[in-house]
């Protein structure tokens, strides 16, 4: 018998606070119609809290609705009237505030209005399931449980699930494959203890970061110029990490750790730290008051300077010499010389990777099953590129757990505890550290346990990976070259992934895709394009033809952009089906492949584009072209017999490629008409090869035959190009665009309006696709466009003309 699956049509959230909303907006993303909740407003509507709190989720940034319309999905309800709707629901998500006293107060006033299935998740980040626990009725214990998220909800990866003492095994099953499927989630299951895993060891490194920031003597500014990217970490680094988080949050947790934590060793940290504080009591919480540790005065970044007590301009920076210690590229070298190094800022580093490494290691058997939980959970909720036993096993287990004892016997360790005798015990020894091909090691059952065996596992053919354990299969090469991989994984269909930097598009990789596809067609059912990494793909390698635009080998240029077009549509009209997988930004070229498959499977995160316009050219890989086609089909399906006029149309398609729009989501793309209807948006990128996989099966298991190619196509003609360039005047004339703007924006719309035809002249495929390489080729030779794509290999930045 298969296991149960947890029906979810609608879902309540209990807290309308900048958490609550963004959790019903991630509800709403994932298709979920959900009720958001708050205390009745003392004047006005009842329900002005949480409206307001609605039409907030607009305006935040990062955008915590995938598409603005998503909103209409939430529905505004108070505690005083609206208590009797929860029965419409089937999982009940509380976000209130983290006191004990209010929460229990809150679950006694909704449980007699709950349905008997449903399912009560408190998303508390750290008080005790157990103690919550107890203010439920019996009857409910067994489906109540923890579901913490991570803010920003919709982009954070990771959601911990904690069980509470009498929650239901299959409830946890059940809800785990909900979480990982439907709402794109990498979950892990912690344990009831303070602040459960991800806080507990990432709050613990603010906490130690922020001691060491006042020991060595340096600037928030330089702390977080130490503690980002340079060490393989988030952008907000430590301090502007705070500042997202909330300062308010922040000091509730570390709080939390210092009250319910009396016997830790560390128990000394988890005071609240002066300057936090102080920024609490003045009201200065960080990014939702817009000044924290770091605030934004006009285009200034500036910091705090607590000894000035006033901000200054931000010009904290990495010393050169620790920066030439940090591209060292054996970690063990790195780590030995750090710790060796007279530098306060070498110094600073070691000592807050020590007491990482020490903390995590002494904690690991109270707060995970396993090693892996904790590495995932801070790398999914705090944004890391490597957890800490990672980032310790890649220095050398064994070295660095010598240099950390011999720091705590010299009383240079924040705490005086010794490390627990498994860091030094024979398995993880054996193992080289806690990750190995037999999985990651638990501390409680002293053993190498594997990834969890849950169905829902099985869609991921690639999970995100861990340092040392054994990798998922690499499947079977069919060829491989310097420019693309084409293999399949022991079935029917084919995938193709590109290999270049940032997976861009040169004549290489048209040549392997268009072997790929000769070979697809002998000998496979189905062909998918798909990415080891993100981005999908930035577009066409300017770079590789950069040497022809500047010895003005037009003709080399003009075989290349013909030789993408027909690799476009050889991706439309294979005998077998085509799917896109997309992940990430697909931009440019990338877009048209997209467009020109039969299917496309986009993770919600996919950030699709046509954006040539931005280097001075037009989309000439089938592009503009395909936007013709589509405008001319959509006309079609509306007449009913009717005259309709196709301008409408085509305006929306040049308004989007004249702009340069990038989708803001899957979503949003199949609002732009980067996406069709039918193409398929999923919530978990590690689930996207899986889903991709299936739909090119289930296309060949139809029975499937190419589409008809498109003759006949009615253009707007001189009449539509004479529209859109009033239109470009007018954006002229109020500063939107530059003149060198005008000019390309005409070569769009010449091309889209079918050319300087008249009006409803009937064209083909091959027509629109020579107009579109014709007017890029133009463009490529003005001194303009070559300007803009210099500026743009050399700083990655737009450059305005």
């Amino acid at each position: 018998m298969p296991s149960s699956r947890l029906i979810v049509r609608k879902a309540a959230v209990l807290g309308a606070g900048v958490m609550g909303a963004q959790i019903a907006a991630h509800l709403v993303n994932a298709g979920i119609p959900t009720l958001l909740y708050d205390l009745p407003a003392k004047e006005g509507d009842a329900d002005g809290l949480v409206q307001k709190a609605i039409a907030g989720l607009a305006k935040q940034e990062p955008a915590p609705l995938c598409t603005r319309d998503r909103a209409a999905a939430i529905e505004a309800c108070n505690y005083g009237a609206d208590l009797p709707r929860l029965a419409e629901v089937d999982l009940v998500i509380e976000a209130i505030a983290e006191r004990l006293d209010w929460k229990k107060d809150l679950y006694e006033k909704i449980t007699p209005h709950l349905p008997p299935n449903a399912v009560l998740a408190s998303n508390t980040s750290g008080l005790s399931l157990a103690a919550l626990s107890a203010a439920v009725p019996e009857q409910l214990r067994a489906r109540f449980c923890g579901i913490h998220f991570f803010n920003p909800p919709r982009y954070m990866h990771l959601v911990e699930l904690i069980a509470a003492p009498q929650t239901d095994a299959g409830l946890l099953d059940a809800l785990e494959a909900l979480l990982t499927t439907a709402l794109g989630k990498g979950v892990i299951r912690a344990k009831d203890t303070p602040n459960f895993i991800a806080n507990r060891i990432g709050i613990f490194s603010m906490l130690a970061t922020m001691h060491h920031t006042q020991t060595y003597g340096l600037s928030f500014d330089v702390v977080d110029a130490l503690t980002g990217p340079a060490i393989g970490r988030a952008k907000s680094a430590t301090y502007r990490t705070a500042d997202v988080v909330g300062l308010d949050t922040m000091a509730h947790v570390v709080k939390t750790m210092h009250d319910t934590l009396p016997d830790d060793p560390w128990h000394d940290l988890f005071a609240t730290p002066p300057v936090l504080a102080a920024l609490v009591g003045q009201g200065a919480l960080g990014a939702k008051t817009k000044a924290g540790f770091f605030r934004k005065l006009g285009g200034d970044i500036q910091v705090l300077d607590p000894a000035a007590g006033d901000y200054k301009t931000v010009a904290g920076e990495v010393a050169p010499e620790v920066a030439e210690l940090l591209k060292i590229g054996s970690p063990a070298e790195k780590f030995a010389k750090l710790r060796a190094s007279a530098h306060p800022q070498a110094q600073f580093l070691w000592a807050i990777f020590r007491d990482l490494f020490h903390y995590s290691a002494y904690q690991l058997a109270e707060i995970a099953d396993n090693a892996r939980d904790v590495d995932l959970a801070i790398r999914w909720g705090f944004g890391w590129q490597m957890g800490p036993f990672e980032t310790w096993q890649a220095a050398g287990w064994a070295d660095v757990a010598a240099f950390i004892a011999e720091d705590i016997a010299a009383g240079r360790a924040l705490a005086k505890a010794p490390l627990p005798t498994w860091v030094k015990g024979p398995k993880v020894i054996a193992a080289r550290g806690v990750h190995a091909q037999a999985g990651a090691y638990s501390a409680v059952r002293d053993e190498f346990v594997p990834r969890s065996r849950l169905p829902v596992y099985r869609r991921q053919h690639f999970p995100d990976p861990v340092l040392g354990e054994r990798p998922a299969s690499g499947g079977t090469t069919i060829f491989e070259s310097d420019a693309l991989r084409f293999w399949h994984l022991s079935d029917d269909v084919g995938i193709v992934s590109f290999k270049s930097k940032a997976n861009t598009i040169g004549d290489d990789v048209l040549d392997g895709l268009l072997r790929a596809l000769d070979e697809a067609e002998r000998t496979l059912a189905g062909l998918v394009i798909w990415q080891t990494r993100e981005p999908f793909s930035l577009g066409a390698n300017l770079a590789a033809i950069a040497p022809a635009i500047a010895a003005k080998q037009w003709d080399a240029i003009d075989a290349v952009v013909a030789k993408f077009q027909h690799s476009a549509m050889r991706l439309r009209y294979s005998l077998i089906p085509t799917v896109c997988a997309v992940r990430g930004m697909a931009l440019g070229g990338s877009c048209e492949f997209i467009l020109h498959a039969d299917r496309a499977v986009a993770a919600l995160e996919s950030y699709i584009g046509l954006v040539e316009v931005g280097v001075g050219l037009l989309p000439a890989g089938g592009g503009c072209k395909e936007f013709v086609v589509r405008a001319a089909n959509e006309v079609r399906r509306g007449a009913n017999g009717s005259q309709i006029d196709q301008l409408p149309f085509i305006r929306s398609y040049f308004q989007t490629i004249a702009m340069a729009t990038v989708a803001k989501s899957a979503l949003d793309a199949k609002d732009l008409g980067y996406l069709r209807p039918s193409d398929v948006v999923v919530m978990n990128a590690q689930e996207l090869l899986h889903v991709a996989i299936g739909e090119a099966r289930s296309l060949a298991d139809a029975g499937y035959r190419p589409p008809l190619p498109a003759r006949n196509v009615p253009v707007a003609g001189k009449t539509g190009f004479a529209t859109l360039q009033m239109l470009l005047v007018n954006m002229r004339e109020g500063g939107f665009i530059s003149a060198y703007d005008f000019e390309v924006g005409k070569r769009v719309a010449r091309v889209l309006c079918g050319g300087e035809v008249d009006s409803g002249s009937l064209v083909d495929e091959a027509w629109l696709l020579d107009l579109e390489r014709r007017e890029f080729m133009e463009l490529l030779r003005h001194e303009n466009t070559q300007a803009r794509i210099a500026h743009t290999l050399k700083t990655g930045k737009p450059l305005r003309n």
